[in-house]
């Protein structure tokens, strides 16, 4: 198999050259390429071509946010994994909005990285469980202080079998975890989905669960939704 291609983007010279030394020995990945600001990863990137990028969400000169969004519009097939060493980090949902494939809390064990590393190069999203419900819960209260308002017109053209795969989405349920909570094959539910990302309008996990959240289908701190 050919090795994922894999540039690794974050300003502290300890934390690159630790990625890098445990993605190197996998023979599935292979390290192209290191960058110190978000400027040097998206040069980088349009130069060498790798098919995901980890990236530090906050570095000088070009932080990762503006990275990705520069990536997404010059480098589409090239996908993001943003890290974040803050819990409540909302530059994290601003770089999912910016396109990046999924973010990672910075102390996710090596092999959680390189999990994630395999499935956004297939073309799913990761999202971290446990920093979900913190992460949007904050982006929520932040920018929406007023009662959550009602759930877009769109909302309306999903069947309830849609809408309710879209909340144990937002929840952080895996395809397997909605399959067993609803009694669906795990097809039906992969059905599901893709009939409801289109209807949305959303490229993928990460942002459907943002949607869900200013939609008000789920409310900032009620992880079981409502």
């Amino acid at each position: 198999m050919t090795p994922i291609r894999i540039l690794v983007a974050d300003d502290q010279p300890l934390v690159r050259r630790g990625l890098c030394l445990i993605l190197s020995p996998d023979p599935a990945f292979e390290v192209v390429g290191e960058a110190e600001n978000g400027a040097a990863a998206v040069e980088l990137a349009r130069r060498l071509r790798p098919d995901v990028v980890v990236m530090d969400i906050r570095m000088p000169v070009l932080d990762g946010v503006d990275a990705t969004r520069e990536l997404a519009r010059t480098a589409p097939d090239c996908r993001v994994l943003a890290l974040s060493t803050f819990d409540l980090d909302e530059y994290v949902v601003a770089a999912l909005r910016a396109g990046a494939c999924g973010f990672l809390p910075k102390d996710v064990s090596p092999e959680e990285l390189a999990a994630a590393i395999r499935t956004v190069h297939t073309g799913e999203a990761v999202v971290a469980p446990r920093l979900l419900t913190r992460l949007i819960s904050a982006y929520v209260r932040t920018t929406a202080p007023q009662a959550p308002a009602a759930p877009p017109p769109v909302s309306a053209e999903l069947t309830p079998r849609e809408t309710e795969v879209w909340r144990l989405i937002a929840t952080g349920l895996d395809n397997d975890a909605i399959a067993a909570a609803l009694d669906l094959s795990r097809s039906t539910v992969k059905n599901h989905i893709t009939s409801l990302f289109a209807k949305l309008d959303v490229r993928d996990r990460a942002q459907a669960v943002i949607a869900a959240y200013e939609s008000g289908l789920v409310a900032a701190g009620s992880p079981s939704g409502g």
